[in-house]
């Protein structure tokens, strides 16, 4: 399943990198990562169709992860990726927001990996 990332935090890849290495060894996981919704939309062009799942983080500068997340829906609404939001902030106006945009699902931080995985394994499972 290939992944993209997109969080403004520089230590976001190698944590994930870190957390997924089995599943990365195994070839059941590929991550790419993105640090500005601007750089998910250039990734995206480039291998849309590829792309089961996107983590975008809410709170960017430039685009945000909302912008991210309408952009994706407006441009891709044939094949368009499973896109799951992350926040530090579990506010329930970003949550209804992302939910009216086409968000899959809502996690906060810090992020339950072992909880994540269990989303990742049941979209495997379904797709």
């Amino acid at each position: 399943m290939k992944i993209l990332v997109v969080d403004d935090e520089a230590d976001v890849q190698p944590l994930f990198t870190q957390l997924f290495r089995k599943e990365i060894r195994k070839g059941e996981v590929e991550l790419n990562f993105a640090l500005s919704g601007e750089d998910a939309l250039s990734f995206l062009t480039t291998g849309i169709s590829e792309v089961v799942l996107i983590l975008s983080d809410i709170n960017m500068p430039g685009m945000s992860g909302l912008e991210l997340l309408q952009n994706i829906r407006e441009q891709h609404p044939l094949a368009p990726p499973l896109v799951m939001m992350i926040t530090a902030y579990g506010d329930p106006e970003n949550l209804q927001r992302a939910l009216d945009l086409g968000a899959d699902d809502f996690l906060t931080k810090p992020l339950d990996f072992n909880k994540l995985k269990e989303k990742i394994r049941n979209i495997e499972y379904n797709g």
